[in-house]
């Protein structure tokens, strides 16, 4: 088995079954009030790409420095996909508690992050990506996903669609993206 160093989160084992995945031990992440995390490179060939390993390490470095407050700043967005799904779906009761929501920050409570995925966008900005695979209660089939650009700053809100932007799900200009483009 193949292993990579992070000066960050120390070392990462090559994934049984893809062979550019790179996976650390669980990881304490501030950002979700110290909740422990795996975290892997994803699409990451070290022979392709000699610039991955530092690059990660700088937004991981940037990510981990997000805390409680900086999820709670993007409460409305977590809390608006919430009623985006809610309202486009025929109404069940079990929704009720997410329906009752108050206080904004209480979105979290339905929110369960699960991993955390570093990657390379593949094209336009090639820039690396942090996103956190959550489940939610509300949207149990495709989950969440939170995706910060270089670590820094969420991106994109949504669904776990395997899209690390919405220029990129929706094929349009980066410029139209909302979240993107005010990075």
């Amino acid at each position: 088995m193949k292993k990579i160093i992070s000066k960050i989160i120390g070392q990462l084992k090559q994934d049984d079954n893809f062979p550019d995945w790179w996976k650390s031990e669980e990881i304490s992440i501030p950002f979700f009030d110290n909740e422990r995390l795996t975290i892997t490179f994803m699409d990451f060939k070290p022979e392709h790409d000699k610039t991955f390993i530092e690059e990660a390490d700088q937004a991981l470095t940037n990510f981990l420095e997000l805390k409680t407050d900086d999820r709670n700043s993007i409460s409305e967005l977590a809390y608006k996909n919430c009623m985006d799904f809610l309202e486009a779906v025929e109404y069940d009761e079990v929704d009720q508690p997410l329906r009752q929501i108050n206080n904004k920050k209480e979105i979290w409570n339905f929110i369960h992050p699960s991993e955390i995925y570093v990657t390379r966008r593949p094209y336009k900005d090639q820039d690396i990506y942090v996103f956190v695979a959550c489940e939610c209660d509300w949207e149990e089939e495709h989950g969440l996903q939170l995706v910060f650009r270089r670590g820094k700053k969420l991106t994109r809100i949504s669904d776990q669609d395997g899209h690390l932007t919405e220029a990129d799900a929706y094929d349009k200009p980066d410029e139209e993206d909302e979240l993107l483009s005010k990075f």
